[in-house]
């Protein structure tokens, strides 16, 4: 036995429903809006969406099943001919519903459900994916130089402790040349100092003899 669709049935029972609601979907292709209680545009929705998916079909096995709800053959020719080369580009959402308030005797809920015939707009699907690319290699370029100006400033302090380096080196090796020559010239001054003494001590000796 087949599940009953949750909240109060519209019918005296499950067929009357169906009937009830076929009967909406026919009046829908022909007239293309209705206007009705808010509860029976909601629920008629998905079976008129669905009897305009099998219309778009086209086949003959579609017609048959159309035919098994709709059994008015004008509705049914209607809604091939007319209805579904109109939506055939359009993938879903066939009906709108528009809430018109509350009806004056019961306070009833109204709507009014209508059939979407306007062309489709194409949408820019890949615009989306076009700016989250350039977003994301935007990023990528500042990160890319981020990196590069902090490897200039370490390439800059190497080269001045490299410069440094070798400014100290050359004095240094300076001092040592000026240090080298002053160490050789001393023992030369001792030994002409050594020899002026031994001939200043030699000269008495000849005054002597």
């Amino acid at each position: 036995m087949p599940r009953p669709t949750k909240g109060p049935r519209l019918g005296g029972g499950p067929a009357h429903e169906r009937l009830l609601l076929n009967n909406l979907a026919a009046s829908l292709f022909t007239h293309k809006a209705v206007t009705t209680t808010e509860t029976k545009a909601k629920r008629v929705q998905p079976v008129a969406e669905k009897l305009v998916s099998l219309a778009k079909r086209g086949d003959l096995h579609a017609r048959r099943q159309v035919m098994a709800a709709i059994t008015d053959k004008n509705v049914v020719h209607e809604l091939f001919t007319t209805v579904a080369p109109l939506v055939q580009d359009r993938p879903g959402g066939y009906t709108r519903i528009t809430k018109l308030g509350f009806r004056k005797g019961d306070n009833a809920p109204m709507a009014l459900i209508e059939l979407v015939l306007e062309p489709v707009s194409a949408k820019p699907a890949r615009t989306k994916a076009k700016l989250t690319n350039a977003v994301k290699a935007t990023a990528a370029a500042v990160v890319a130089e981020e990196v590069v100006e902090h490897t200039e400033s370490e390439t800059v302090v190497d080269e001045n402790i490299v410069e440094e380096a070798v400014v100290e080196a050359p004095v240094e090796a300076a001092a040592e040349v000026v240090e080298a020559p002053a160490a050789e010239e001393a023992p030369a001054e001792e030994a002409a100092v050594a020899e002026a003494e031994a001939e200043a001590g030699d000269a008495p000796k000849a005054d002597e003899a």
